[in-house]
């Protein structure tokens, strides 16, 4: 464990009707729809062919490919996070289960995306880290839910899957 972590509380109700993002990659079509969705999701506008013309899209979940199958990569929202233990700042907490964070206290050392061993905490454009948050001021399902066509992402409980 980190120094700087010893002590670092994770108070949350993670484990009751705790809903998460999933991804069946059998039925991922790797359209890259929900990288847009998710991208849209934090603009604050209305029509998302406006909002994402002529941009370079940086979303918080991403499609990998690797020998004919796609599949997400998106945060787990792991019950003991190591990107919460490992921030030097306190940029990063649980909030009722959701791993969150708090930009003004960010300051960018990234501490938290070499500690992710989902590769799921990125660099962001605004100088602090970014990853999926559940969309938690949008609405009742992520954007990334909301847009693929296949449902092959969903947004369940499965509290028995052990992170």
């Amino acid at each position: 464990m980190f120094p700087w972590a010893q002590g670092v509380k994770i108070t949350s109700n993670w484990g009751e009707n705790m809903k998460r993002v999933y991804v069946n990659e059998k039925w991922c079509l790797g359209c890259r729809l929900c990288e847009y969705y998710c991208a849209f999701a934090d603009t604050g506008e209305k029509d998302m062919a406006r909002a994402l013309k002529d941009i370079k899209i940086n979303p918080r979940i991403k499609i990998e490919e690797k020998d004919g199958i796609s599949f997400a990569v998106n945060c787990r929202h792991c019950r003991e996070p190591l990107c919460v233990k490992g921030c030097i700042t306190g940029g990063l907490s649980v909030i009722d289960g959701v791993v969150s964070i708090d930009k003004e206290k960010c300051v960018s050392c990234y501490t938290c995306v070499l500690c992710c061993p989902f590769g799921a905490v990125s660099p962001s454009e605004s100088g602090a880290v970014q990853k999926c948050e559940l969309c938690v001021n949008e609405g009742a399902h992520p954007a990334c839910v909301k847009g693929c066509p296949n449902a092959a992402i969903v947004y369940e409980d499965r509290t028995e899957a052990k992170m």
